[in-house]
């Protein structure tokens, strides 16, 4: 599957200020350590083909929820510091991401330098797609590249406005990674394709279940989703998390399942808790036997040999959203052998980002996937079939 997008490789950088935006939205402790730099990690080559080419490299990113302003606690200085260990030479960081400080720092540039701007989220005009702040962004390059796969289903300044602005754009090499093995693998998998879903709600993967239903020959439900399937064939789920408007949605995916041919696994098995409170009593259960006032915390060690015999065979298998409340080490257990199971499996196998790649991170498994995706709603957005605004806003490769 080929990106019909322009791609950085295709575009002359050599002397050119260009600014790339990257996402690097990564998870910060509270002493603002960086505990995951996966998201940096992964925009290096297109960094340093921009460097090598001999461009002024202008970094730019978001980092959380600042609300639009500035807010040290989301700087990107812990970035900056970091960038400049992995790629072996001098980040100079901006106080800002424009204005005249910023000016003067990018006209100061020489071909080979790097350039981190600060937090594009401390100013409102960035989420609201604001056209002054797009041009002042335009304003310091001459050739724009999108490498943000996490940002690209959202229309903000720095991923759609710009684009419109700087006289050449394009894709850089993890975007284009991203879409070709998620667009591929949904387009034309090799079988048999197995997705495997997680996470809490029904309700965010509609689309998703929808649009790989019609594609996927086997369908693992787990994670707190899962209740809702259960309690739609009339099973007690106790407390568990359950989206009741979802019912009448989850009988019907399982129905579609059946009538085309597709096999449909369920837990058979979970773990319960007595409360949600870290410390509950636990017990192990087949779902058919969920005490009344009882939670579902994760899948049983039943359920994890299901859906491991399940994934045994597959040639592809997508797997987005964890198996229970992993960030809780009592019920890390099914989802950290689903990633065991995964990774087993002799097959091309893509994580999609968030909860799920962490999960996989901490399993240790990383290194034995074949592609995992570093955008959490972006993957969803892409597997549903969905356009990308980050995306379309970039112009095609000339046929």
């Amino acid at each position: 599957m080929n990106l019909n997008k322009m791609t950085i490789d295709a575009i002359n950088l050599r002397g050119k200020r260009v600014i790339i935006r990257v996402d690097f939205n990564v998870p910060l402790d509270d002493s603002h350590q960086i505990t995951d730099d996966t998201r940096i990690r992964s925009a290096l080559p297109t960094i340093n083909h921009a460097v090598d080419e001999g461009a002024k490299v202008i970094l730019c990113s978001h980092l959380g929820r600042p609300k639009g302003k500035p807010d040290p606690n989301f700087s990107l200085a812990p970035v900056a510091r970091r960038l400049q260990r992995l790629l072996g030479k001098e980040v100079t960081f901006a106080p800002d991401c424009i204005g005249p400080t910023v000016e003067a720092l990018v006209d100061k540039m020489k071909p080979g330098d790097v350039l981190l701007l600060e937090n594009l989220r401390f100013h409102p005009g960035e989420e609201a797609n604001d056209e002054q702040f797009s041009k002042a962004l335009a304003s310091l390059a001459d050739v724009y590249i999108n490498d943000a796969f996490g940002t690209a289903h959202r229309s903000h300044a720095s991923t759609v406005g710009i684009a419109k602005l700087v006289p050449t754009s394009g894709a850089g090499y993890l975007k284009k990674k991203e879409i070709e093995y998620l667009e591929g693998a949904v387009a034309n998998p090799m079988r048999p394709f197995v997705a495997i879903l997680g996470g809490g709600k029904v309700s965010g993967k509609i689309g998703v279940i929808e649009n790989l239903g019609k594609k996927v020959d086997k369908v693992i439900i787990g994670g707190g989703m899962a209740f809702t399937f259960i309690k739609a064939l009339g099973l007690e789920i106790g407390n568990s998390l359950v989206e009741d408007q979802m019912l009448d949605f989850a009988k019907g995916v399982q129905e579609h399942a059946f009538s085309r041919g597709t096999k449909f696994y369920l837990p058979v098995d979970c773990v319960v808790a007595a409360s949600p409170d870290a410390g509950a009593e636990t017990k192990i259960v087949p779902v058919q036997e969920i005490p009344k006032g009882w939670y579902g915390m994760d899948i049983g060690p039943a359920s994890v040999k299901l859906f491991s015999e399940a994934v045994q065979n597959a040639k592809t298998i997508l797997w987005n959203g964890p198996m229970g409340v992993f960030e809780n080490d009592a019920y890390a257990r099914g989802t950290l052998s689903m990633a065991h199971a995964v990774s087993n499996a002799y097959a091309l196998t893509i994580v999609g980002g968030g909860d799920t790649a962490l999960a996989v991170h901490r399993a240790g498994e990383s290194e034995n996937m074949s592609f995992i995706s570093t955008g959490g709603g972006a993957t969803l957005q892409l597997l549903e079939g969905k356009e990308m605004p980050g995306l379309a806003a970039l112009p095609n490769r000339p046929s």
